[in-house]
């Protein structure tokens, strides 16, 4: 995925300096076979054992010179592999939290899989990488040409086991990499439903369904374990191919050589040289090989695969769409909790101008803070299209959607800070006048005062705030923001009724476009329009209107009115 790629891109610097280790490290690879045939043939078996063991002397110096290379190689390792991994935790965050399936209440078990599996296996995999393929070309690269150039002879004896060996291990691969996938496509299926299972224990039990989902559980954990089975096959078979060519040049070797020796074609040295290369670089390179091709390589590009498969579509430029103008549209917005659910939002047209004033009624669950999400652009619509300014509002630039569209919710925020503080959130330019008129606008003036004024203190939470009070501030804080679409998700809950209605008038007066969500149906007698929302298609139209298009407001406000008069 692109992050991926742009992250190692990112990394030019340290992936070369990486490489320039490895040469360091591939010095023992080329010199090592030669050094010990010279440590026989010009020392031990001619008599000068001094001479030997100088050679040998040598020989592990450079062994010290390439350990040093490979412990400077997993020192800079980091400076690659973590921003890599910080780049892909942040794409698969941000598209779980753009998935569909995470607005459903309850969190998606395939996505926390994708993370803690995935992500740790691109970064392992890619440490392996950058560790066992590079540390395979070079150590094979040198290994080679000093066994070319010291023992000429013998070259064919490596190359056509090895050759015959990487052929096989070709024709493996597709089955390997569909043996990789199943297993981890099984993974996640099991995550999955044990997670939604655990989730909703308490309705599996209350609705007598324990026996079906431990059937449902154990069909998954059945399936990830044969994946599992298939996938050791695969590796043991792996090993039998590997070995072939690992093995098969030393036993060749072993054949030719004492004919060669006796007849003076080679010599000891050059023999034991030979044994040195294929024992030391050419067969655990050969391992190497089959460890980083069928389990990292593998691993990562499935991993890979699969976390681009969970981002989300680029719908949008980096950083969001700026909107043209201002304005809501609702054409066809339908949104479910839940792939069968019925959605709470059917088909909903619905056109908001400058200057609106709407509150929306209906009974509780219905769907009316589901809209209001819809509106703000916190969930996306499963089907139809929520615009402001002419854009998808969920695609809006967030730094323009928070400063252009504020949603006040029932549960009221306020941290520790001055009064002044948390009326300026939204509004770090205002002056203190601004926030003063905002204070009297929905009156909490009396609230502002008994705190001591601008420079008085919130405690933690709102702490000493009655309920109806924090809401006071939460609601004189929009109002002194910029925004030009506000939403009261049932904001003014805890405020007796004339509170209430001094609160909506503000907003009403202030512009801009409002939208109530209804927690007494006098909002709906203050309001421009009402829409209806009582589980069929919603209504839209003038109090008057609808009371006589929609028995079930009529009956609503018939059942409100009594209650409240009396």
């Amino acid at each position: 995925m692109n992050a991926y790629w742009s992250a190692l891109a990112g990394r030019k610097r340290e992936v070369a300096v990486l490489l320039g280790w490895s040469v360091v490290e591939g010095v023992p690879a080329l010199l090592g076979g030669r050094l010990v045939g010279l440590a026989v043939d010009r020392g031990f078996a001619v008599g000068d054992v001094p001479s030997g063991v100088l050679w040998l002397v040598l020989f592990a110096l450079v062994a010290v010179l390439g350990g040093f290379g490979l412990r400077q190689v997993f020192t800079r390792l980091g400076g690659v592999v973590e921003p890599m991994r910080d780049a892909l935790v942040t794409a698969v965050v941000r598209g779980v939290l753009h998935d569909g399936r995470s607005h459903r209440g309850l969190p998606d078990a395939s996505a926390v899989a994708r993370i803690t599996r995935h992500v740790e296996v691109v970064r392992d995999a890619t440490a392996g990488v950058l560790v066992q393929a590079r540390a395979l070309l070079v150590t094979t690269a040198a290994a080679l040409v000093g066994l070319a150039t010291s023992v000429a002879e013998l070259a064919w004896l490596v190359v056509l086991p090895v050759v015959a060996a990487l052929v096989l291990f070709g024709l493996l691969l597709p089955s390997l990499a569909r043996g990789q996938r199943e297993l981890v496509l099984a993974d996640e299926d099991a995550a999955e439903v044990a997670g939604a299972a655990l989730l909703g224990l308490r309705d599996v039990v209350a609705c007598g369904g324990a026996a079906r989902a431990a059937a449902e559980v154990g069909e998954r954990v059945d399936r990830q374990a044969a994946a599992t089975v298939r996938m050791a096959w695969a590796g043991a078979l792996r090993g039998v191919v590997i070995t072939l060519g690992g093995f098969a040049p030393l036993v060749l070797l072993l054949v030719v050589a004492p004919g060669m020796v006796a007849s003076g074609a080679l010599s000891a040295g050059e023999v034991l040289g030979a044994v040195v290369y294929l024992s030391t670089s050419v067969q655990p390179a050969l391992r190497r090989l089959a460890d980083t091709t069928s389990t990292v390589v593998l691993r990562l590009v499935v991993a890979l695969r699969r976390l681009a498969e969970a981002a989300p579509p680029p719908a949008a430029p980096p950083g969001g769409l700026e909107p043209s103008g201002g304005g809501l549209e609702l054409r066809g917005a339908t949104f479910g909790w839940g792939a069968r659910a019925e959605p709470v939002v059917r088909g909903l047209d619905l056109v908001l101008r400058a200057g609106d004033h709407l509150a929306v009624v209906g009974p509780s669950g219905i769907g009316k803070s589901t809209l209001a999400g819809l509106v703000t652009g916190l969930v996306a619509p499963q089907a139809g299209e929520v615009r402001f300014g002419g854009v998808p509002v969920h695609l809006v630039r967030p730094s323009v959607r928070h400063r252009r569209i504020a949603l006040v919710p029932q549960e009221t925020y306020l941290f520790t800070g001055t009064v002044r503080e948390n009326l300026a959130l939204l509004a770090p330019e205002a002056s203190d006048a601004d926030l003063l008129r905002a204070v009297e606008a929905v009156g909490a003036t009396g609230v502002v005062r008994r705190l001591g004024g601008l420079d008085g203190a919130v405690g933690h939470a709102g702490g000493g705030l009655s309920a109806g009070e924090a809401q006071l501030l939460a609601a004189a804080r929009v109002h002194a923001s910029p925004a030009e679409v506000v939403v009261l998700d049932e904001a003014t809950s805890h405020l007796d009724a004339a509170a209430e209605a001094r609160v909506e008038e503000a907003f009403a007066a202030r512009g801009g476009v409002l939208v109530v969500i209804a927690h007494r149906l006098s909002s709906a007698l203050r309001a421009r329009r009402v829409l209806v929302m009582d589980g069929g298609p919603a209504l839209l139209g003038a109090h008057e209107e609808l009371l006589a298009a929609s028995p079930a407001y009529a009956e609503l406000m018939a059942a409100w009115q009594p209650a409240s008069t009396g």
